[in-house]
């Protein structure tokens, strides 16, 4: 393992390089107050700001001020247009617009499984709603969705007298599916047509609605349901006819569009294109109306568009480093005539000098931009940035927020992958008042799946406050990404193609194993702790590798996936039916016999992402197999177990661990 920042120091171990820790904060650590479950836990994520948010259910959310706890809403169902004042609403399943005291009814649906104007293919390929306005707000394209195929999921909700099934429509791998329809509301005609999608099967993807400056134009990229082949086609607003395929992608692992197409501000015929399919990163391209299509950022690494002013282009990226962003402008200049074949690209130009994670919001007219950066050893600032680089105002410098709390030394690096491919990012805490003489148990923190990153060069190297808890409590915890993460190009995402969780086991085992070799690390306390894809890790870690992994705690996990949803599970498994060898090798039912720790399932029993066949379905498999294991549900709690709930959810998890390793 490698020393990635200079911290002070390194030791020599067995032939393996680690960075001795550097102690974060102002106050010694014997002199620091330990944190509690409810400031690990609960709302206390400690911004720079020192404001501390916390969600209360979806549509509300409680915020600290400083003084006191305020609360908010949040309307998900109103979304405004750009012009003429309207805003488009759900009710029920139907859309309605309304304007001050005028309502007009888009799409009106009484049967539930037909639904107007909400967001589909389960938020998958970048989808977070369901209206999309044109430019001028005089027209509005929205998702129709056709559950009708789709089989129910029942959940059962016990807060009533006698308890009562909701039924979840949950389209599950390799079975029917939904199917999704766009249509083009005119709202001074009062008429709608829908796109005419002629491609592939019924149950395709539209996805990434994006109009053209002029509203003539809707383009959608077209996804078959194997998701290996996607077009980009445009389509008359007027009509709903087709009119071209400006592009094709085809990859035998997956092809995953997540962007809508933006336009080259005051241009009609060039757009803005991010696809990770042509150069083995994700990458924006300069494409015209035509389909002609010139790469714009040549870096090897992924990047983020930002905005664009209609002489630069403004992206993030992680060229510099994977575990750094950054804010970047590239000059375009395009004539009028033959635009794409003539253009030029400047150089990039870095926005961002400070070292660390910029997170980036700019204003329209791409002049200014709001930098809120922190760096592993800086607790972070918020600076007012003019594009040209020439002003800047700092608005807020943090001080450190954890002063008062006992220190704990954290440490980033790498060890290599275990195909030898790639480096692999880790932060590593150290218990409070670390002494090397001894030896101390490891609790490993693990996701592990596709889009997530869980290290990066921000403060503390974006530590979670339970980790500081339980180093205060005495234990190494240790959290590493590995292939099949985010931000680090096509191949090493896609590493996990058909074989979920197998490369990222191997990459895990790698740090793991390296801790292993430390002399303070005691091998026979070794712990694993993750939740969704994580809990679907740490029972795959817990039962291919009993010899090293000794204790599990498990929340919502994945057990095999023929039970999780289509849009998602098939992109990286493909269906049973097409890789049986996959889903055998995978699946968790298999490996029960394998058990021989200490585990524990929680799981929320009305689980909409992660429905309760899966964990249950392992429980009887134990008890089939007389194996024994520990099970914990949320009678009333979905996926994740959020508010002062989770208080005691985090609660079980520490005290199994404080039980057993």
């Amino acid at each position: 393992m490698r020393k990635l920042l200079t911290i002070l120091g390194a030791a020599l171990l067995g032939g393996v390089l680690f960075a001795q820790p550097r102690v974060i904060g102002t106050t010694a650590a014997h002199d620091g107050k330990l944190l509690t479950m409810e400031n690990a836990v609960v709302g206390r994520t400690m911004y720079p700001e020192n404001r501390y948010y916390t969600w209360v259910d979806d549509n509300e959310y409680r915020y600290y001020t400083g003084s006191r706890w305020e609360t908010a809403k949040v309307d998900e169902n109103l979304t405004s247009a750009p012009e003429a004042g309207w805003r488009a609403a759900n009710i029920g399943n139907s859309l309605y617009i309304v304007r001050k005291k005028d309502t007009v009814a888009v799409a009106v649906s009484n049967d539930r499984e037909i639904v107007y104007g909400q967001s589909v293919s389960r938020n998958e390929f970048g989808i977070d709603g369901g209206v999309f306005w044109a430019p001028s707000g005089s027209k509005l394209a929205f998702f129709r969705k056709d559950e009708s195929r789709v089989t129910d999921f029942p959940l059962l909700d016990i807060t009533t007298r006698t308890g009562d099934l909701e039924l979840l429509k949950y389209p599950m791998n390799g079975m029917d599916s939904e199917i999704v329809g766009v249509g083009i509301f005119d709202i001074d005609k009062g008429s709608t047509v829908y796109l005419d999608v002629d491609e592939f099967t019924p149950e395709r993807y539209l996805t990434n609605i994006s109009w053209s400056p002029d509203d003539k134009s809707v383009y959608v990229q077209v996804l078959d349901r194997t998701q290996h082949h996607m077009k980009l086609n445009q389509y008359s607003a007027a009509t709903g006819k087709f009119v071209r395929t400006l592009l094709t992608e085809d990859n035998d692992a997956w092809v995953e569009p997540l962007d809508p197409v933006w336009f080259l501000k005051g241009r009609r015929d060039l757009m803005i294109y991010r696809t990770d399919n042509r150069d083995g990163y994700r990458n924006l391209y300069l494409l015209d109306t035509l389909g002609g299509i010139r790469r714009l950022t040549d870096v090897a690494a992924d990047v983020e568009y930002i905005g664009n002013d209609g002489v630069n282009v403004f992206y993030t990226s992680a060229q510099d480093s994977p575990i750094e962003n950054h804010l970047y402008k590239i000059a375009v200049k395009a004539p009028a005539k033959k635009a794409l074949a003539k253009a030029k690209f400047g150089k990039p130009v870095a926005l961002t000098p400070e070292r660390g994670w910029h997170d980036i919001s700019m204003n329209d007219a791409c002049t200014w931009f709001f930098d809120r950066y922190s760096s592993l050893d800086n607790p972070g600032a918020t600076v007012l940035r003019s594009v040209d680089g020439v002003r800047s105002t700092v608005l807020f410098e943090a001080s450190d927020p954890l002063a008062s709390f006992a220190a704990c030394a954290v440490e980033l690096g790498t060890v290599p992958s275990a195909d030898g491919q790639f480096e692999n990012y880790y932060r590593l805490y150290y218990p409070k008042d670390f002494d090397p003489a001894k030896k101390y148990p490891v609790i490993v923190y693990v996701y592990g799946g596709p889009h997530s990153q869980m290290v990066q060069d921000s403060w503390l190297g974006g530590v979670r406050m339970w980790e500081m808890l339980m180093a205060q409590k005495g234990y190494l915890v240790y959290v590493q990404d590995n292939r099949g993460t985010s931000n680090r190009g096509a191949a090493f995402e896609k590493a996990i193609n058909r074989q979920c969780g197998q490369a990222e086991m191997a990459d895990q085992m790698v740090g793991v194993r390296r801790l292993l070799e430390l002399p303070y690390v005691d091998a026979s306390r070794i712990g694993v702790h993750g939740w969704s894809y994580g809990g679907f890790m740490t029972i795959s870690l817990i039962t291919n590798y009993p010899d090293v992994i000794k204790v599990g705690v498990a929340g919502g996990p994945v057990i095999d996936w023929k039970w999780y949803e289509i849009m998602y599970g098939e992109r990286y498994m493909d269906t049973e039916a097409t890789n049986p060898e996959g889903f055998a090798k995978t699946s968790l039912i298999n490996k029960v016999k394998d058990l021989k720790g200490k585990l524990l399932i929680c799981q929320g029993a009305v689980d909409n992402t992660v429905v309760w066949e899966h964990s249950l379905s392992f429980v009887e498999e134990c008890i089939r197999q007389n194996v024994q294991l520990d099970y914990f549900p949320y009678p009333t709690d979905q996926h994740n177990v959020g508010g002062r709930r989770r208080i005691h959810l985090m609660d079980k998890v520490t005290m199994y661990f404080e039980d057993y390793l």
